[in-house]
């Protein structure tokens, strides 16, 4: 009987890569759980210091609104006023809140130099916090 005599070299060995990512994956997975559980055992257990001084306790001033129709009207807070009436009231609110702000609410259909011209008040008087209201 004879026996056909394969060739030894010809075929090269295939390497099967399979299980040896499915270990590499469940090593990384362990890794990963473990570091996520050990960050919160890092933490300093510690009572801090309160301080009543360092807190900021000013109540927010409310802004003075002043408002000009679309026919050109000053109006402070609803009521009617005239420029020089404007400026008086804004000295006595700043004097009165120097943090304080004003709101202009200027109508849309209003030119824009009339709105130009009320700013221009406003900064004469002191008022360089203004802003401008819109919808």
């Amino acid at each position: 009987m004879k026996f056909k005599h394969r060739q030894q070299g010809s075929q090269m060995p295939e390497i099967n890569l399979v299980p040896m990512m499915d270990v590499i994956m469940t090593i990384l997975t362990f890794f990963i759980i473990v570091s996520m559980t050990l960050t919160n055992f890092q933490s300093v257990d510690a009572t801090l210091p309160s301080s009543e001084k360092g807190v900021n306790k000013e109540t927010p001033v409310d802004p003075l609104v002043i408002g000009v129709t679309k026919t050109g009207q000053v109006e402070i807070n609803g009521g009617a006023a005239t420029e020089l009436q404007m400026g008086e009231q804004v000295v006595s609110y700043f004097q009165k809140n120097p943090k304080g702000t004003v709101v202009l609410k200027a109508d849309k259909s209003l030119p824009y130099e009339r709105v130009i011209k009320t700013l221009g008040v406003l900064r004469d008087v002191g008022g360089d916090r203004v802003s401008l209201a819109i919808e």
